[in-house]
């Protein structure tokens, strides 16, 4: 049986495009997915950034799209989720120091369950503790992140993406197509083209 709900974590500053994109393509799969955030109830709002490469030795930062939760972080349990989400941008640097939000991870990761990470959502997944022995991507910045973690880094291509058992993860937004279509995979899902 297809899973069906997917829980994503969010926080200010996640970035726009790792929080919209693979939000609204699950809803339009058939997934339902609760978007949560610590300290926040469903209605509220997140603020979300855009994340560029303009050729600067790091990423550009602007202002992006205000993102509503649909769910509330305080009544969420991984037992009631079969699989995790976590974009990237600044949100999960403060996401990491969050017990409860640790907890959840550690929770889908026992279980087995997929979780799909991009860009800085290694910070979370490193600060969780789940990483050791597994080939992760993630945006180069957090490369020492994810080896210090115990992981081997995946210096892999801007719009590629790596599973590793049920944990699924890309470097950034570009990896989309291909990070989307993997942790898509892992959930049961199989997208032909006629």
């Amino acid at each position: 049986m297809m899973s069906r709900k997917v829980l994503m974590i969010v926080g200010d500053f996640a970035e726009d495009y790792e929080t919209m994109v693979p939000f609204q393509t699950l809803l339009t799969l058939g997934y339902t997915v609760h978007a949560v955030c610590p300290e926040r109830a469903a209605g509220e709002r997140i603020r979300t950034a855009i994340h560029d490469f303009e050729g600067d030795q790091t990423y550009s930062e602007k202002p992006g799209h205000g993102f509503t939760l649909n769910a509330s972080f305080a009544d969420v349990s991984a037992a009631d989720y079969d699989a995790l989400l976590i974009p990237g941008g600044r949100a999960p640097e403060y996401l990491r120091m969050n017990a409860r939000v640790l907890e959840l991870v550690r929770a889908f990761d026992d279980a087995q369950k997929p979780i799909a990470a991009v860009c800085h959502g290694a910070q979370l997944l490193a600060a969780a503790g789940i990483l050791k022995g597994r080939r992760v991507s993630a945006y180069p910045a957090c490369a020492a992140e994810v080896k210090l973690a115990g992981a081997e880094y995946a210096d892999i291509a801007i719009d590629a993406a790596v599973t590793d058992g049920h944990l699924v993860t890309a470097p950034a937004w570009p990896a989309h197509p291909a990070w989307l279509a993997q942790f898509i995979a892992r959930l049961g899902t199989t997208i032909t083209h006629g």
